[in-house]
């Protein structure tokens, strides 16, 4: 599942990153690397740009540069699950 197919509130873990190397090391750069846990705070209504929030972060990002993060859901809106601990 990539980034950008997430809606508002979800949480993920980033699995693995495919984005062209300036873009994943941009990315890496600002921590957002493999095993990541992250929210997904605000789409706009078109889906670009997309706030996610991690470590402390908060991070926009647009669309095409979503779409090289690879990511596994583990949680929604409300579920408790937290953004760091122990796997699901």
């Amino acid at each position: 599942m990539r980034l950008s197919d997430l809606k508002v509130g979800d949480k993920a873990e980033v699995t693995a990153l495919k984005a062209e190397n300036v873009i994943r090391r941009r990315i890496m750069d600002m921590g957002l690397i493999k095993g990541t846990r992250f929210k997904v705070l605000r789409v706009a209504p078109l889906g670009d740009p997309i706030e996610i929030f991690f470590k402390g972060l908060y991070l926009a990002m647009r669309k095409t540069e979503a779409d090289g993060v690879m990511v596994c859901k583990v949680g929604d809106v409300g579920d408790g699950v937290p953004l760091s601990g122990s796997k699901v």
